[in-house]
């Protein structure tokens, strides 16, 4: 059964669907600071639907229009993650669409203190997420209290 769309994929899902060993992705990630797939304990690698964009053009830049490493690194410090998924077959990517890695809740936009701006939403969200986050922690701390 294949996975869907939005499903995170293993390094070996994605070397598969991009058509190229593990090894180089391994590789790729020392090389472009910007693949950053999520590791679990145990550094098990994840990556999510927008990695595989990223990665994807990536592919395509090296592969199929013969960029160099450094070509791709100063393309990406010139124009962006869109500019390199539009590499990859992203035809179907909007301005509006979030590939970047790590991306906060309200956009990527910055403050004057350098700090990212989340919209109210976000904040409500990252709010409830604490409060749930405070509760499993108070739960633990009973759990583990000493008993008398």
């Amino acid at each position: 059964m294949a996975k869907g769309p939005h499903a995170f994929r293993t390094i070996s899902e994605a070397a598969d669907e991009l058509g190229v060993a593990q090894h180089v992705l391994r590789f790729w990630e020392t090389k472009f600071s910007f693949i950053r797939p999520m590791k679990r304990a145990g550094g098990r690698r994840f990556y999510r639907p927008q990695d595989i964009l990223v990665l994807r053009g990536v592919r395509a830049l090296l592969h199929d229009e013969g960029y160099t490493i450094k070509g791709v690194q100063k393309l990406h410090k010139d124009h962006g993650l869109k500019r390199l998924v539009a590499s990859g077959d992203g035809d179907f990517i909007t301005a509006d669409d979030d590939i970047e890695p790590m991306a906060m809740p309200g956009g990527d936009e910055a403050r004057r203190d350098g700090e990212p701006q989340i919209s109210l939403d976000g904040r409500e969200a990252l709010a409830a997420t604490l409060a749930e986050l405070e509760e499993i922690k108070a739960r633990l701390d009973a759990l583990l209290a000493p008993r008398n």
